[in-house]
């Protein structure tokens, strides 16, 4: 197999991911948007059926009427997404029935946001581990709530994973490599080498958070699929600040729906729709910054300059490792947590999909024509690579990658509105290692991986003939983002390494900062009946993966916010 295989096949292996059948629960208060009536009231109006959306939405119900709108479809009905084999044509769906749904970031970095019920926990690697106990007292969480919400989550959907001959090596390799101590199988967040959870049980079956819809009352919840939220509207008459009432959204063949809460004054309407979304969102309906809202002939409910400020996305570097002989199919099992705050993931396995190459070319072409960004990849060099794959593509590939994510990052950027359509992809701007501090813990992070790659435990699996310098060489000549390039060779530093190859690991948060445009009970500044719960609050990325505390957060919030209703109303 030639160097340009292994280009191509990195490419097809870093955005690649493995999803299996699903058996599928049946909810009678799940249904399309089309069925809902022009106007409807409920005691909460939650908008975003994602990692936090789900749980939240399960926790109100059990003393409250839920309406939840989720503008993607259900996790179940698509036979794509929980199909490994069609994975790849699902990630590549320009369609409005895709799971998800593309962007670029103005760094030239490929990205994607979840359009699905459950969130990103249907998309992706499946890796469940909680936030460290000083993050979470760093926030101001209760710590005991914390643990048994965090628990409540688990009974539903995380498991132990098998561990087997790559992610074994990996495991072995890091506490070589001094990534110590070894902690075994845990949920916590501890300094050192430990196998965590995954959201997969053993029988390769998801487990997403919209499983956790399974603990709602179904008499008090209702869920509409396909239904784009496009505007929160205000009340200002008789109110000391604007009060949200009510929501306007549409289905998927353009009818127009309101839903509104009843009367009473702890009755809310809360964004769940993730980083992207939930900025967003509060945009088109009038509360951010005043200029930037004016330009877009949006009226001004609120000036909140900070409304889209802080987006920050952990920047993800690698080295695709070929292997000497065969490894297993494995998503994220082990993780190095440094002490210079770097974490060490790995993956092993690669199935290669037609579609998948097809798309990427279409794709490529399609991002490299709407960009300014100077790029080594062109489309005559992707479609070159897809004729060198096309003789594989009925195989497997035995390689791993062995990934490094910084905690933060100390990086951050802002998101923008580009149309008045909440189902389009703002521009956001992310700012990858703007900060010295980044880059450094970049850098400590891939000489780890160097030293993991030259530990006993790996070098079974090692060709010997093919140096480290190499797999650098190669991560440099693939087309991972649309960022320029720069010398490949001996002469290409850590540093410069970590620029040119930086990916998304689609941990993205920010947007709606807590005590920047929420309180510390997730309430918007400035308006009344309105929380944003999710990961846009968020300064950092919790742990070494979010969603486990994205669901915690959920059902979290949910009790504190049954608490103080049952508290008023009693």
């Amino acid at each position: 197999m030639g160097l340009q295989f292994w280009r191509f096949a990195v490419i097809i292996f870093l955005f690649h991911g493995f999803c299996f059948a699903e058996k599928a629960p049946y909810y009678t208060f799940v249904k399309d948007a089309t069925s809902a009536p022009l106007i409807s009231y409920y005691d909460y109006i939650i908008v975003g059926g994602g990692t936090s959306g789900c749980p939240l939405a399960a926790t109100l119900s059990q003393n409250a009427t839920v309406l939840l709108l989720e503008k993607g479809g259900s996790p179940y009905e698509n036979p794509n997404i929980t199909d490994t084999g069609n994975f790849a044509t699902t990630l590549l769906d320009p369609s409005p029935t895709s799971p998800s749904q593309q962007f670029i970031s103005e760094d030239g970095v490929y990205n994607a946001r979840a359009r699905v019920l459950g969130g990103g926990s249907v998309i992706n690697a499946g890796f469940y581990t909680r936030a460290s106990l000083r993050y979470v007292r760093e926030v101001g969480w209760t710590e005991s709530l914390v643990n048994s919400s965090y628990e409540w989550v688990e009974k539903k959907v995380a498991h132990e994973p098998p561990m087997l001959q790559w992610q074994s090596a990996v495991r072995d390799g890091l506490l070589e490599a001094g990534v110590l101590p070894y902690n075994g199988f845990t949920f916590d967040h501890i300094y050192g080498t430990k196998v965590s959870g995954t959201i997969f049980d053993e029988d390769g079956h998801r487990h997403s958070a919209a499983d956790l819809l399974e603990y709602a009352d179904p008499e008090k919840l209702t869920v509409y699929l396909r239904a784009v939220v496009q505007r929160i509207k205000f009340t200002e008459t008789g109110r000391a600040k604007p009060t949200a009432h009510c929501v306007t959204f549409y289905d998927h063949v353009g009818a127009r729906h309101r839903a509104c809460l009843n009367n009473g004054g702890k009755n809310e309407i809360i964004l769940s729709a993730g980083a992207i979304g939930s900025p967003q969102l509060l945009m088109l309906s009038g509360v951010g910054p005043a200029n930037e809202l004016r330009k877009r002939g949006i009226r001004v409910v609120v000036d909140q300059p900070n409304v889209g400020q802080g987006m920050s996305d952990n920047p993800m570097n690698a080295l695709f490792v070929p292997s000497a002989r065969p490894v297993e199919v494995s998503l994220v099992q082990v993780v190095g947590i440094t002490r210079f705050d770097s974490y060490i993931e790995t993956a092993s396995g690669l199935s290669l999909a037609p579609s998948w190459a097809q798309g990427l070319t279409r794709d490529y072409s399609s991002f490299l024509n709407k960009t300014d960004i100077p790029s080594l990849v062109t489309p005559e060099t992707v479609a070159e690579a897809v004729e060198t794959v096309n003789s594989y593509l009925n195989g497997t590939i035995r390689a791993g990658v062995i990934v490094e994510k910084i905690m933060g990052p100390r990086s951050t950027g802002h998101l923008r509105l580009r149309t008045l359509d909440a189902d389009d992809n703002p521009s956001v701007t992310f700012n990858y290692f703007q900060e010295p501090e980044d880059l450094v813990r970049c850098v400590q992070g891939m000489r780890t991986i160097i030293d993991v790659l030259n530990s006993r435990a790996l070098s079974k699996f090692r060709y010997p003939d093919v140096s480290v310098q190499e797999l650098i060489d190669l991560m440099v000549n693939i087309p991972t983002n649309l960022r320029p390039r720069h010398v490949v060779g001996a002469s290409i530093s850590l540093e410069q390494f970590c620029r040119d190859t930086v990916m998304t690991i689609w941990h993205y948060h920010g947007g709606c900062q807590v005590d920047r445009v929420v309180d510390r009970d997730y309430k918007v500044l400035g308006v009344d009946g309105l929380r944003v719960i999710d990961g846009s609050t968020f300064y950092n990325s919790p742990g070494t993966n979010p969603q486990a505390t994205c669901m915690m957060l959920g059902r979290y919030m949910g009790l504190r916010i049954l608490q103080d209703r049952d508290r008023i109303s009693f």
